[in-house]
């Protein structure tokens, strides 16, 4: 049996997350574009908006414009300060941390150098990092908090890191007990990967497979904001995909995309062709940084075509420090052309994002959709 006046007050949490969720995207809006988007009733929506508006979380803007005949809707809109994400993400040797408020706008971010070879010592610095951020920013909804590696994001454990050279790490255990606000642990390229979605036009549910190069290199497949992660949590590593009989990879593997095209390993290829070049100093010798660029694009673009054709998202997007090379992009879609079943590469769109993301941010996005998520309904 449910208990009496659950089942209603679940449903009126689940419609004011609804509501905050479309306000979110909006930007702005009327109390009728609301009503007719959500399927909720006029009065339903009504009463939502004006317990917002008595909270100060939600202003009005004034009449709409229209050319129509007719009353014309009040616009309404977020305070965004209202509710705050952060996010805080650990690279080897280095933590980056940014606070924005509900649509995604920085309002803080730093950087500093530190030790991560201990965890437990890293995750103390994170918790007292976590308790002073709840303190400077009483309006956090959570903190997510972004690791390399094998991360259950459900239990905020980490299994393991070749990044960071940790294995069975409770995370969430750690980092706890110094905060009041939730916690959200995750690998932070499946974080980048949501944000990916706000900055590229991406049918709404569809299907699409993010794929970030950087320190090391990752993926993410996602099913409209939702991230796939697989039975062990490995789903859309794509920098183990093998696409060369090439240098060993940290995993213990030979010829991974991730020891082929990372960040190290593409300056490694770069001073080994000539002394003191390096992707930061690639106007010293452009014709051997095209050279390298174009073999890095046909490593990837090996790496494409078995995305494209074990997962076919709709849509595929490179999120990397290489996309400012023509030589790299026009490589690595030739090499996923040449490598692909004709049909699927047609129907598979390549986005390659002009400027890379920051999965600080992605981190607390995924903060703030969390929240969005609704709530159960008591069980019988």
């Amino acid at each position: 049996m449910k208990e009496a006046g659950k089942g209603p007050a679940v449903l009126r949490l689940n419609n004011e997350k609804r509501v905050l969720s479309y306000l979110r995207r909006q930007r702005v809006t009327t109390r009728q574009s609301i009503s007719q988007a959500l399927a909720l009733s006029k009065n339903t929506v009504s009463l939502i908006v004006d317990e917002m508006l008595s909270q100060d979380r939600v202003v009005e803007l004034g009449p709409r414009a229209v050319s129509s005949a007719g009353r014309p809707g009040i616009e309404i809109s977020l305070r965004p300060e209202k509710r705050k994400a952060a996010g805080v993400m650990v690279e080897r040797n280095q933590i980056h941390l940014t606070v924005c408020d509900y649509f995604s706008e920085v309002l803080e971010q730093k950087s500093w150098e530190t030790d991560t070879q201990d965890p437990q010592r890293l995750l103390a610095e994170l918790a007292r990092e976590c308790g002073a951020l709840s303190q400077r920013h009483p309006e956090l909804l959570g903190i997510g908090l972004g690791f390399p590696g094998i991360v259950d994001s459900d239990n905020g454990y980490l299994h393991l890191s070749s990044h960071l050279g940790w294995q069975d790490v409770d995370i969430r255990a750690a980092v706890a007990h110094s905060k009041s606000v939730p916690l959200k642990v995750m690998n932070y390229v499946k974080a980048a990967a949501l944000l990916s979605l706000q900055t590229t036009e991406v049918a709404a549910g569809s299907s699409c497979f993010y794929l970030r190069i950087g320190e090391g290199t990752g993926g993410a497949l996602l099913r409209g904001s939702e991230v796939f992660t697989g039975s062990s949590w490995t789903a859309g590593e794509a920098g183990h995909l093998t696409v060369a009989d090439g240098p060993e990879c940290r995993c213990g593997q030979r010829g991974c995309l991730e020891a082929l095209i990372s960040i190290p390993a593409i300056n490694r290829q770069l001073q080994a062709r000539q002394a003191g070049l390096s992707w930061q100093r690639r106007s010293q010798a452009p014709q051997i940084v095209d050279e390298v660029m174009a073999e890095a694009g046909r490593y990837l673009g090996k790496a494409l075509s078995q995305i494209m054709l074990l997962m076919n998202p709709a849509s595929l997007m490179i999120d990397s420090p290489w996309n400012a090379s023509p030589a790299f992009c026009a490589s690595a879609l030739e090499s996923a052309r040449t490598n692909t079943l004709a049909f699927t590469f047609q129907h598979t769109h390549l986005h390659f994002i002009p400027s890379p993301l920051a999965p600080p941010l992605g981190l607390a996005l995924a903060v703030i959709e969390q929240s969005e998520v609704a709530a159960h309904f008591p069980s019988a």
